[in-house]
């Protein structure tokens, strides 16, 4: 009779676990298609979060995005102050300037901006890229006028002390010095150097040593009055304040902000403008160092962000180098090959045309290998074209993503202000996805065939000398 009850009580244990398995199944099933259908969603708000503009009777653009899930505020102001504004001779006035700001005003000290800052538990900066300047601030929705004030001091009232501008220049000098240990470093500078010549983007945004020793204080206050002006920038405040409460700020804050036309900036070459390259013909440097890795740079001009054909140019690069393990350059110089443990290619759109580049780093004996390697997939994609596999993949990716940029209030902000900087139309999250999964094979064959060369390039070697053979490619420089 026991061995009776047992049984008939392990099968009812089987039943209830095997129904316990069911239900656990039917859940999670059920769980799986909600979360699908939540992130479904998700993906679709992100691409279509409403912000207003308005332009003040100052000339200010002002780009407001409402977000009330936390109590904090983000600000980015962009200026439209940048290496393109700056003589040849004093590369990184634009740089020293924005570093500047936060150094002293005419109300108060770095050291007191610093605490204020630090006491209300925000944080603010300011930086300079190639294009632009940006200032931005992060404050609690409480501490918001606190915030605003000690922002817009450092932007309207800079003093630029002496003291502070000598400390300033050694600090950059001395990371310069610094940054000649990194090979990376070294072999983006000289072949930015050689791709755009007398160009901005030629040198260094924090300019060399030479040329922060030219910078004066007289130099600085002359950039900041010419170029700082309330019609020559764009601010985004994103976050949970208002428009009333916005309003209210701007007015305060920024009103009396001055308006003026602002110098022209140096103006690329005219084939630079409609996005050539600019080189015909190849330049190989190497640069001799003591390293067990070459580091390697390859390239030429590429296009600028205004460029209709910048998305058949995204997806392209994604299959031949932008899309990590995914990519062609991936696939067969570390895959196959083993021969690096990465390699990635990028168009780097700016105002003007940018950079296109592949960069790796390999053993010293290996580095022909590989750059053979990276021209005859550039000789491949453009003349073949790709799969429907590869242009799926690479639609399907850069489309996903794109909701990423716009997981925070800071990525937003920043979003907004560039949006508006490179004239993309305040529609252009929503029309994105549209213009990517508009591009077809021949797009990208055509534009493979027109921004990309693996005749008319420049390479920038960083390695051992004595263990890199690059005498097939007949280099045409070296400097030691």
């Amino acid at each position: 009779m026991k061995q009776i009850e047992q049984k008939r009580r392990s099968a009812e244990a089987q039943k209830n676990n095997r129904a316990t398995v069911k239900k656990g199944a039917i859940l999670f099933i059920l769980f799986f298609f909600c979360s699908s259908v939540l992130l479904l969603f998700c993906s679709i708000d992100a691409y279509a979060f409403e912000f207003k503009k308005q332009v003040l009777p100052n000339g200010l653009t002002v780009l407001h995005a409402e977000r009330h899930n936390l109590p904090v505020v983000m600000v980015t102001l962009l200026i439209k102050a940048s290496p393109l504004n700056e003589p040849d001779d004093k590369a990184g006035l634009a740089y020293l300037t924005s570093n500047m700001l936060t150094e002293g005003t005419s109300k108060r000290k770095a050291a007191e901006i610093s605490e204020e800052i630090e006491f209300i538990g925000a944080s603010m900066g300011a930086s300079t890229a190639s294009d632009y300047t940006t200032i931005s601030l992060s404050v609690l929705k409480k501490d918001i006028e606190k915030g605003f004030e000690l922002f817009s001091d450092v932007l309207l009232n800079p003093s630029f002390p002496e003291a502070e501008i000598r400390r300033k220049k050694d600090m950059i000098k001395g990371s310069l010095r610094q940054s000649e240990d990194d090979p990376s470093f070294v072999a983006e500078r000289a072949f930015i150097k050689e791709v755009f010549g007398g160009h901005p983007y030629g040198r260094l945004v924090n300019g060399s040593i030479e040329s922060i020793d030219n910078i004066g204080r007289d130099d600085i206050v002359d950039f900041y009055r010419k170029y700082y002006l309330s019609d020559n920038a764009i601010l985004s405040v994103v976050g949970d304040l208002t428009s009333g409460d916005l309003d209210s700020i701007i007015s305060k804050y920024f009103g009396l902000w001055r308006a003026e036309v602002a110098t022209p900036g140096t103006q690329g070459s005219e084939r630079m403008a409609q996005g050539e390259d600019v080189r015909k013909g190849y330049k190989i440097v190497i640069i001799d160092k003591n390293v067990t890795q070459a580091t390697i740079i390859f390239g030429h001009a590429g296009i600028c962000r205004s460029n209709p054909d910048y998305y058949a140019a995204s997806v392209m690069n994604y299959i031949l180098g932008g899309g990590g393990f995914a990519s062609r350059l991936m696939k067969s110089v570390r895959d196959e090959m083993g021969l690096a443990y990465s390699i990635y290619s990028f168009f780097s759109a700016n105002k003007d045309p940018g950079q296109f580049e592949v960069s790796v780093q390999t053993k010293n004996e290996s580095a022909s290998t590989v750059i053979k390697e990276i021209m005859r997939q550039i000789k491949n994609i453009r003349t073949e074209t790709v799969s429907d596999l590869e242009l799926e993949d690479a639609k399907a990716y850069l489309t996903g993503s794109f909701p990423r940029r716009f997981e925070t209030s800071k990525s937003i902000a920043g979003f907004l202000t560039a949006q508006q900087f490179y004239n993309l139309g305040d529609d252009y999250i929503e029309r994105y996805a549209s213009y990517i999964k508009a591009v077809t094979k021949e797009d990208v064959l055509r534009v493979a065939q027109k921004y990309l060369s693996a005749e008319n390039y420049v390479l920038a070697v960083v390695g051992n000398k004595k263990k890199i053979n690059l005498s097939d490619l007949q280099p045409s420089e070296n400097i030691h």
